[in-house]
């Protein structure tokens, strides 16, 4: 504000000027060329001083007011009530708010610059990709019934229309979401505890799954019979299937892989035997893992063709509906060839593999490595 308050001051002096000059009229004519340069001098000032030092106060002031308003829409859109969703034509997430982030169950700070379509059934990602791009060329609002991938059970109604932000080229995308019932689950209430926070029973849980996966993994592995790779990658893949993972999927080699065992729902086993026909060499995830030796967790996958396809050419992470996936290669921990590919799906509604299980898994692979070089 010192650039205003000085604006103010220069103007001030300039008025007075100005009162003197039409008091200088009563002068006699001889004198009013003096009086004439004077206000020549006085009106160069305003349009090379004044006036510019106006339009650039003017242009501040806005400049002020516009990001006033920008922070109060944003704020505004975060505490709507309603889950919110600002995207672009190809479904990136640009902003989401708090109340779709709790519908979700993914974070804001997470899904933006992802796919919005990711989040849901693979039948529905096609649809609500088709729908926003129409929206955005303009052809009028839509609105479409999605699955979330961990809660296939519950329609959430999708309701798309077309914003066109000021400076912006291209037009973007809101999506307001819907649930068919709204519940307000009660309140917790909240206790003082004198020695720390409350121990979480959930994480405590898991960890203790955890460790006595890895248990049965190491005591499979050594009571293994001796030069028998495939049968010691079979016994590690049953031991991996059910309780911790709905698919395993295990190959062994990393040159020429071949598909040693593949564990699947009993209620599915048309898919499984289709699984355990596919060749190893058309999977990008396992060809890559074979041969670069690193590890792939993904949740929610994009691309449907990452593990391949069936013998009746569909996707299997469509056919199986994965909602994440671990790919892991068998290599141990000094490094070395890999031995071998173990890949897990976890389907439909189920928790997505988390970074502790991933971690979990990389140790039981060093391990599995180490058993399989042994019994060369």
């Amino acid at each position: 504000m010192g650039q205003a308050d000085e604006f103010g001051d220069d103007l001030a002096d300039f008025l007075r000027r100005v009162g003197e000059l039409r008091a200088a009229r009563t002068i006699p004519e001889g004198d009013l060329r003096s009086v004439l340069d004077t206000a020549l001098f006085e009106l160069d000032h305003v349009a090379e001083q004044l006036w510019p030092r106006f339009e650039q106060l003017a242009a501040a002031g806005g400049q002020f007011a516009a990001r006033q308003e920008e922070q109060l829409l944003r704020a505004v859109f975060q505490r709507l009530p309603l889950p919110v969703v600002l995207m672009d034509r190809d479904t990136v997430v640009r902003r989401m708010n708090f109340a779709a982030s709790g519908l979700t169950g993914v974070r804001a700070g997470y899904a933006t610059g992802r796919p919005f379509a990711g989040m849901f059934a693979h039948a529905d990602r096609a649809a609500l990709r088709s729908q926003t791009a129409a929206v955005a060329r303009g052809e009028g609002d839509r609105s479409l019934t999605l699955h979330l991938q961990q809660r296939p059970t519950d329609g959430i109604r999708a309701t798309l229309t077309a914003l066109r932000p000021g400076a912006e080229p291209h037009p973007v995308v809101l999506v307001v979401l819907q649930t068919g019932t709204s519940r307000r689950l009660p309140r917790p209430e909240r206790h003082e505890r004198p020695y720390g926070p409350e121990p979480d029973l959930v994480e405590a849980t898991r960890n203790a799954a955890l460790l006595d996966l890895l248990d049965t993994m190491t005591t499979e592995l050594l009571s293994a019979p001796a030069g028998d790779r495939a049968a010691l990658l079979r016994r590690a893949a049953s031991v991996l299937h059910g309780r911790f993972a709905d698919w395993v999927v295990a190959d062994l080699g990393a040159r020429q892989p071949v598909r040693t065992q593949v564990l699947g729902p009993q209620q599915e086993s048309d898919a499984v035997d289709a699984v355990a026909r596919q060749d190893p060499a058309t999977c990008p995830l396992v060809v890559e893992a074979a041969r670069g030796g690193s590890t792939a967790l993904q949740v929610r996958p994009e691309d449907p063709d990452a593990f391949g396809r069936d013998a009746g050419d569909v996707p299997v992470l469509v056919r199986a509906d994965v909602s994440s996936l671990l790919c892991v290669p068998l290599a141990g921990p000094e490094g070395g060839p890999v031995e071998g590919v173990v890949t897990l799906f976890r389907c439909g509604a189920r928790l997505a593999f988390s970074l502790a299980e991933a971690q979990a898994v990389d140790v039981m692979s060093r391990h599995m490595a180490l058993a399989l070089r042994k019994a060369r």
